[in-house]
């Protein structure tokens, strides 16, 4: 874990490169994957954290005071990710109370699987991915509950909230 941190502050206090301090983030998710500390299939969402810290602490001039409010960034990413499983399994288990009653031929555990997988989901994607029609992905998006997120009656796509 520190070493992803002085990593991290190092790459923001060298400006290796001007343009891209964002990438600061994603090095050192991948170093904390390399040890191990996260999971191997995807990278931890360090810069949500950092956006909750202030910019004073991130840049101030001691050392110290830097590496601590990476820290506490590490901390406030972890939370955010925390909520958003909170969320993403309350979202499943509302969905999967719609399969109550359904026959064993039901295409909505199939879709429910891909809504999970997918942060939005288009009818012609759902009509290839669980082989129905396009009208029928449309009805089933509509029986499922999720929510509309384009807000236009053409090209559509639905989402988790």
């Amino acid at each position: 874990m520190l070493q992803a941190v002085v990593a991290l502050d190092a790459w923001n206090r060298l400006d290796v490169l001007q343009h891209a301090l964002w990438l600061g983030g994603p090095l050192a998710a991948s170093i904390l994957r390399q040890a191990g500390a996260t999971t191997g299939t995807h990278l931890a969402a360090i810069n949500l954290g950092l956006k909750s810290i202030p910019a004073c602490r991130r840049r101030h001039r001691d050392r110290e005071t830097r590496l601590m409010a990476v820290l506490s960034g590490l901390t406030a990413a972890a939370e955010l990710g925390l909520k958003e499983h909170g969320r993403l399994t309350l979202a499943r288990q509302s969905m999967e109370r719609r399969l109550i009653g359904r026959r064993q031929t039901s295409k909505l555990p199939e879709l429910i699987e891909l809504v999970m997988s997918r942060p939005l989901v288009s009818a012609g994607m759902v009509a290839k991915a669980i082989d129905v029609t396009p009208q029928a992905a449309r009805r089933i998006l509509g029986e499922l509950g999720l929510r509309e997120m384009t807000g236009r009656g053409r090209f559509r796509a639905w989402g988790t909230i």
